[in-house]
């Protein structure tokens, strides 16, 4: 009998942004680097949705009295902030569901 859990170690598990694990394993090193910077850069703009919120919500709830806007800015935290967590366990998700598969 294989355990799946193996042939890895702690990073196959919460490797990040480095396509290393499941079917990225295979890719060229051009092809992973690409990867990580489309990734990157979608981590930085969760964050700034996040950050945008932030003040949406700073600025609509004290400064200009507006209810809606600091919902917004609510709205938007949580959207941002969302992104990055799923984002950052998209190697988690593949490794389990490619694991799942082979």
């Amino acid at each position: 009998m294989l355990l799946a859990a193996e042939k890895g170690d702690i990073t196959t598990i919460i490797g990040g942004i480095a396509p290393d694990w499941g079917p990225f394993g295979t890719l060229g090193a051009e092809a992973k680097t690409m990867i990580q910077v489309v990734m990157a850069v979608a981590i930085l703009l969760c964050l700034g949705v996040a950050i945008w919120g932030a003040a949406k919500q700073r600025i609509g709830a004290t400064a200009l009295r507006d209810t809606f806007s600091a919902e917004q800015g609510k709205g938007l935290i949580i959207a941002g902030l969302t992104g990055v967590f799923i984002i950052g366990s998209l190697g988690t998700v593949f490794t389990i569901v490619y694991g799942m598969a082979v």
